[in-house]
């Protein structure tokens, strides 16, 4: 009897210890079929393009946004941007009249997505250091040569379009479409920087003294036009007093008769003759010569 336990206890371990191994090995086949499934599919985000890579042979063919079958373990879906990404980097030239300038600068570009298996393939990720770096830099330099040290802060917005446009030929044909090219900052020597504060002082000191003499122009220009126009009104009233006085000399001297001059001359004789006669004296005029014969 007690043999007949002790194999029933023995049974009893062993078929638990067979079910133990049952159930993990389900669980592993269950880890292992969620990993194949997952495995087999990939998600390309928003504004990306999927490259396949089948081991390490990397496909012509790219994939837009969204989600893509592959084989698991063996294939691969490599995620390359094609958002508007940012580029900024310090670059040196030399400006025309041989000033060291240097610039601050930053470029908007992105990936086409066209372009993204190529550069994948024959580029990597790390296409900004091998192709943007040193086609910025050879364009900052070639186009500041052009440009003396002043035109490059005059002519700002013109030196920038024909660097982007510079840029652009050089980085097209890997894929890379340059968005917007801007220049922070241009940074010029100590010398070079005082010499355009005192031209600037200069510049100013000039407007100043312009200003102020045209504003001396103005106010004697003012003055002069105040004392012709006293002068005109003087000139007219004197005019007009002067026709007055003609007008009222007219009017007398029309009023005036041989007549009326007699009289009032009568009313003014005192009586005696001048013993003096001449054509000038008007006692003859008027017949007062007759009067002083009677009286004698």
């Amino acid at each position: 009897m007690a043999n007949n336990e002790f194999v029933d206890i023995k049974s009893r371990k062993t078929g638990g210890k067979s079910k133990g191994g049952l159930i993990a090995a389900i669980i592993v086949i269950v880890i292992a079929a969620l990993v194949v499934v997952f495995s087999a599919g990939a998600v390309v985000p928003a504004g990306s393009t999927g490259v396949m890579v089948t081991l390490g042979s990397v496909s012509e063919n790219t994939y837009s946004e969204g989600f893509h079958l592959k084989i698991p373990f063996v294939q691969t879906l490599e995620i390359v941007s094609n958002k508007i990404q940012v580029y900024e980097t310090d670059a040196s030239a030399v400006s025309k009249d041989l000033q060291t300038v240097n610039s601050k600068i930053a470029v908007n570009f992105r990936v086409r997505s066209d372009a993204s298996a190529s550069i994948y393939k024959n580029i990597g990720a790390d296409y900004q250091q091998v192709i943007l770096m040193p086609a910025v830099q050879e364009s900052m330099k070639a186009i500041s040569a052009k440009y003396t040290a002043e035109q490059l802060i005059t002519e700002r917005n013109q030196v920038g379009q024909e660097i982007k446009e510079q840029l652009e030929s050089k980085v097209s044909d890997y894929g890379i479409q340059i968005e917007k090219f801007n220049i922070v900052n241009f940074d010029f020597s100590a010398e070079f920087n005082n010499a355009i504060e005192q031209k600037q002082v200069a510049e100013q000191n000039l407007l100043k003294t312009k200003t102020e003499q045209e504003e001396q122009l103005v106010i004697a220009d003012a003055d002069a036009q105040k004392k012709v126009k006293a002068a005109n009104a003087e000139a007219e009233a004197i005019k007009a007093k002067a026709e007055a006085q003609a007008e009222a000399n007219k009017v007398l001297t029309e009023s005036l008769s041989d007549q009326l001059l007699k009289y009032q001359m009568l009313e003014k004789w005192d009586g005696s003759v001048p013993k003096v006669a001449s054509s000038a004296s008007p006692l003859i005029t008027m017949g007062l010569d007759d009067i002083e014969g009677k009286a004698e």
